[in-house]
């Protein structure tokens, strides 16, 4: 359903380099009936998914850690993040985008996927919604070693005990945020503990 409060005059291309960035102009009216015009930008890079690979009997995650230019550019000292693996949808279903993206950064093939939630992660500037799964693994699942199959690819998969990885989002190890509400979800739900 449109919303009738919303009438956008002008979108311009911003960039379009890596992903799309645009500026929109827009009227807003406002709750009391007033209409004001607004300028925003936009950061339109897709849709994506990312998982938590668990397994209850070892009560083991799966994680990965790789260099992300953002958060170095923004005070993380050396760039690396511990985080869930994840990747775009680009033209796949998310589940289908979660099983080809495990097996190409974690190297374990998995059968069944469970989406949790789906996840607007930074909607006052980036157009993403994010689909968020969960998985149980078994050493027989691995296929290959993962670390990734782009060029520019460099990801160490991480297999780590639940509690320790849990305990690492207070001690400021793992700062992602995708990650740390998939383990929250975990500490609540999947009896790792």
């Amino acid at each position: 359903m449109a919303n009738e409060r919303v009438k956008i005059s002008k979108t311009e291309i911003l960039s379009n380099n890596w992903y799309t960035l645009k500026k929109v102009t827009f009227d807003f009216q406002k709750r009391n009936g007033q209409w004001v015009s607004q300028s925003r930008e936009a950061y339109d890079r897709g849709n994506g998914a990312t998982i938590l690979l668990y397994n209850k009997e070892s009560k083991t995650v799966i994680l990965t850690r790789q260099f992300r230019l953002p958060t170095f550019i923004n005070g993380n000292e050396n760039g690396m993040l511990i985080e869930t693996c994840a990747g775009l949808l680009d033209l796949d279903n998310p589940e289908d985008c979660i099983r080809r993206e495990t097996e190409e950064e974690t190297g374990y093939q998995i059968s069944s996927p469970k989406k949790i939630f789906e996840v607007y992660m930074s909607p006052g500037s980036v157009t993403e919604l994010l689909y968020f799964f969960v998985a149980e693994y078994s050493k027989n699942m691995k296929i290959n070693e993962g670390g990734g199959v782009g060029d520019h690819e460099d990801i160490e998969v991480l297999e780590l005990p639940f509690e320790q990885a849990y305990n690492m989002i207070a001690s400021g190890e793992i700062k992602d945020g995708k990650t740390i509400m998939l383990l929250q979800y975990a500490k609540l739900n999947l009896s790792l503990a």
